[in-house]
């Protein structure tokens, strides 16, 4: 890649972690329910795992897509079944009594999600076939980096949006509509996969 490149990806990069998507709008529901500190392990999940898919969607899996086809498209029913499923677990999340009721996504399960994340997918093919065309080991690598960097601070501001909304919530009813509507949004977030 050349440095003409560089400007290019990192706004990519920007743009595509800042704008709303699964992981942003699960990361601003736990920073409301249970606050920054204890959204860090997702928050760093994230960031992990989103690297990691980059690096092994550029290793491999998108010459296996084209190879097999039929995988890809199981892959996107997975993937929408799934959003459909946590969406309607944040949508029919009730208050409690106590925020240490809620329990948000594990590092290791936020690393996980992201192979489900129809938005992770569509911005790490996209990231690879536009940014790395000569298969270079080395651009891949500096890619993947250029999205862990970018990462820390979406992530970081979405967490802390979601922490802001806390003082809020001050009445089950706020936060009943507040997890509906974050739900909503999540649901929301699948149609461009239909």
């Amino acid at each position: 890649m050349d440095y003409s490149q560089w400007g290019p990806l990192v706004a990519f990069a920007f743009v595509s972690t800042f704008t709303p998507g699964p992981n942003n709008i699960m990361l601003m529901t736990s920073g409301a329910n249970v606050g920054f500190l204890r959204t860090i392990p997702h928050m760093l999940g994230i960031t992990v795992g989103f690297s990691l898919m980059v690096l092994l969607v550029g290793v491999g899996l998108t010459g296996l897509f084209q190879a097999y086809p039929l995988l890809q498209q199981i892959l996107h029913v997975v993937c929408l079944a799934y959003l459909v499923y946590l969406a309607i677990k944040i949508a029919r999340s009730r208050p409690s009594s106590s925020s240490q009721q809620y329990r948000p996504m594990s590092f290791i399960s936020a690393i996980l999600f992201q192979w489900v994340n129809p938005k992770g997918w569509s911005m790490a093919l996209t990231a690879v076939s536009v940014y790395n065309e000569s298969a270079s080991w080395l651009q891949l690598l500096l890619i993947s980096l250029v999205f862990a960097m970018v990462n820390i601070p979406s992530v970081s501001v979405w967490t802390a949006a979601g922490k802001q909304l806390s003082s809020w919530m001050t009445h089950p009813k706020y936060v009943r509509w507040f997890n509906g509507a974050m739900g909503g949004l999540l649901l929301a977030s699948t149609l461009p996969m239909l």
